[in-house]
């Protein structure tokens, strides 16, 4: 796939740099192509810098991991979004987050012409996306959205990442739980001291 990510930071940088070992093209969209963080991802393999809006439209998938009050700006910064899968990995914590939206992906949808907006790789922190794999087993990740089509693109970035399995939790109207079990996973490993390396695993008998 050709995927543009937006947010070259840590999760953006670890999920380029996993799917760039992967084969797929990843295209970096920043602001600056001259001085942008991650500057080190051109270093892997299919991977090149673009302003924004060219690296959207060259692009089938669009991952978005940046703060989550730039969510609207950068929503209506990458051009004509139509037919392309959207990825939000954003998190609003703490009430941080774009004016009169309750999630993230709710103002990306409000300000793109695309209905293919997947929330996904925003419940876990970016350690476990350079490696997901703890003993003998990896973790899971999770993706709500009505996407269809987005959604099986989804599953496969997250097979690709090392995931284990990549769980359907619902459809846009789950896009508030995704940010909620984000701030659990937060809670623990930041707030109650269990540290960074902790991750998630749907169990069946």
């Amino acid at each position: 796939m050709k995927i543009a990510i937006i947010g070259t930071g840590n999760v953006g940088g670890a999920l380029a740099t996993a799917w760039s070992k992967a084969g797929h093209t990843i295209l970096l969209g920043v602001q600056d192509v001259g001085n942008f963080k991650g500057k080190e991802l051109l270093n892997n393999t299919n991977t090149s810098v673009h302003s924004i809006l060219e690296a959207a439209r060259e692009a089938e998938v669009i991952f978005i991991a940046t703060p989550a009050p730039a969510a609207m700006e950068v929503a209506k910064s990458l051009g004509d979004t139509t037919n392309k899968v959207i990825i939000d990995a954003m998190n609003i914590v703490m009430g941080r987050g774009p004016a009169g939206f309750n999630t993230t992906a709710d103002a990306i949808l409000a300000n793109t012409s695309t209905r293919d907006v997947v929330k996904s790789f925003n419940t876990t922190g970016f350690n476990n996306m350079k490696n997901p794999v703890y003993g003998n087993m990896a973790i899971d990740m999770f993706m709500a959205g009505d996407s269809d089509n987005g959604k099986k693109m989804v599953r496969q970035l997250a097979l690709d990442a090392g995931f284990a399995e990549c769980y359907d939790v619902g459809g846009n109207d789950k896009f508030q739980l995704m940010e909620q079990f984000a701030f659990f996973w937060i809670n623990l490993a930041m707030m109650r001291g269990q540290g960074r390396d902790i991750g998630f695993k749907l169990l069946k008998r």
